[in-house]
């Protein structure tokens, strides 16, 4: 698989030990990961495990207490959130979806677009956006906060997929979905890996997420405690019963 090969190389994303606190609550504590460009890679764990923090701390929504992220080489520490999605191609998909409700799919495909401009003509992406999200297409001009849950994740991903990002960070991204618009999202998710998007993403869908990822790294209270590839994970029913919190 090509993802093996990229790992020999230096990391796209290498974050060294990183530490986050709440106050005195320690919540990420020294932890190590590598992304390699065009892979996929989990994070999993049992709820309140540190997951989204970590996701955060690495794209500079929340402060960290120490250690270092690099993105393509160069280190984020002094770079604003949106500035690394405009300039830099990292970009954070947060677990509400974040849609502008007011706005109709069109407007929020349209912000989307010109907020990290690659010179690809709006009508361009839109055309190749709605190729992949045809119910979105039919929902065009409705206001976003009238979109199911499940259609507000796909306009998440459609506005990802309008300004495509070098990086992205999806936080749980199956969270409050049906287990058949859960199949739905892996499934487009499942086609930006195969246009070779690289992709890091927390999930509390453990088996869902192991399925998906190259490579996945196991949290529990805010430390890694395993790594390994997807598929090893998976059948590691030890692994689930010990950290997982699930059998």
């Amino acid at each position: 698989m090509a993802w093996k090969s990229a790992m020999t190389e230096s990391a796209f994303l290498d974050v060294q030990d990183l530490h986050v606190a709440y106050g005195p609550i320690k919540a990420v504590r020294g932890c190590s990961l590598t992304v390699a460009e065009g892979e996929t890679v989990a994070i999993v764990g049992a709820n309140g495990a540190g997951k989204s923090t970590l996701l955060r701390a690495v794209c500079n929504l929340i402060p960290r207490a120490s250690g270092k992220v690099f993105f393509a080489g160069s280190p984020t520490a002094v770079i604003p959130t949106h500035v690394l999605a405009r300039r830099d191609g990292m970009l954070f998909v947060p677990e509400d979806r974040a849609v502008l409700r007011t706005l109709t799919v069109l407007e929020n495909l349209r912000l989307s677009h010109d907020a990290r401009p690659l010179g690809r003509p709006f009508e361009k992406a839109t055309e190749e956006v709605f190729g992949h999200f045809p119910r979105l297409q039919e929902r065009a001009d409705q206001p976003a906060g009238s979109l199911s849950g499940g259609e507000q994740q796909m306009l998440t991903l459609a506005r990802a997929l309008v300004s495509p990002p070098r990086i992205l960070l999806l936080d749980e991204p199956s969270l409050g979905l049906s287990p058949r618009l859960v199949r739905e999202v892996y499934a487009i998710l499942r086609d930006f890996r195969k246009r070779g998007m690289t992709m890091l993403l927390v999930e509390q869908n453990v088996r869902a997420a192991l399925r998906f990822a190259h490579r996945a790294y196991v949290l529990r209270q805010g430390t890694i405690v395993q790594q390994g590839t997807g598929e090893a994970l998976l059948a590691d029913s030890g692994l689930f019963r010990q950290y997982l919190g699930v059998h």
